[in-house]
């Protein structure tokens, strides 16, 4: 008899924390993580596979997760797009999820690349990816299985566009991981990102998109609104 009540348990458990975690990221007003239930448009760029059209994995992927390092390095090593970098760790933290081991070996990867800055890609996409994996982790993962706990990515994508300054998808980047605050830091990143985009069209087509695939407002239209009323509610 207990074993049944621990299975409704479980089950009951599972099912709200679906239903919560779903309605964060359908919800433009309670903010879901920004980093995660939106997807990035790449054009035909290569990125990990994917198989489904939505932004979450469907549980019928067959992807190997314990080559997720070595693939997603290589993506990374391969494009300077900063928005293939986005979707690719985007990518990369979903899978991640559910093998802790890759996770883990994955932030300590792309760690040790800041610490060498005589191969390609260039030292301040090194800087953005650990710092953007990083806030990708602490928006998915859970605190007891997150190996970038206690790390400032903001800090290390600030760092990089200080290298980069001239990159208006890193601001793009910056501006969804400030979508909480600090409401100028925000507002800088997002008027920097804005103003790029008119020379840069795949930036323009992921400010047009509608944001976390809402029918709503576009991811211009969001990035604009005060920092402050972007705060996630309980």
């Amino acid at each position: 008899m207990n074993i049944y009540k621990h299975l409704i348990h479980r089950f009951v458990s599972t099912f709200f924390g679906l239903t919560i975690l779903f309605t964060l990221c359908a919800n433009v007003a309670v903010a879901g993580p920004p980093l995660i239930c939106h997807t990035f448009d790449i054009g035909n760029a290569q990125s990990l596979p994917w198989g489904g059209p939505g932004w979450n994995l469907t549980g019928g992927e067959t992807y190997d997760t314990s080559k997720l390092t070595s693939d997603t390095v290589k993506i990374l090593a391969s494009n300077s797009t900063v928005l293939v970098h986005m979707e690719t760790l985007r990518r990369a933290t979903l899978y991640a999820r559910t093998n802790p081991a890759a996770a883990k070996e994955l932030f300590n990867t792309l760690a040790a690349a800041t610490k060498s800055a005589s191969s390609a890609p260039p030292p301040a996409l090194y800087y953005f990816d650990i710092g953007y994996l990083a806030e990708s982790y602490k928006q998915w993962l859970g605190p007891d299985s997150n190996p970038a706990r206690g790390i400032d990515g903001y800090a290390l994508v600030k760092q990089a566009l200080q290298l980069r300054s001239d990159d208006p998808q890193m601001e793009f980047a910056a501006a969804l991981i400030t979508l909480t605050g600090p409401a100028s830091a925000h507002d800088e990143h997002v008027q920097k990102a804005k103003s790029g985009a008119k020379n840069d069209s795949l930036l323009a087509r992921n400010l047009a998109t509608h944001f976390m695939g809402q029918q709503g407002q576009t991811s211009a239209e969001v990035l604009a609104k005060p920092a402050a009323s972007q705060e996630s509610k309980p």
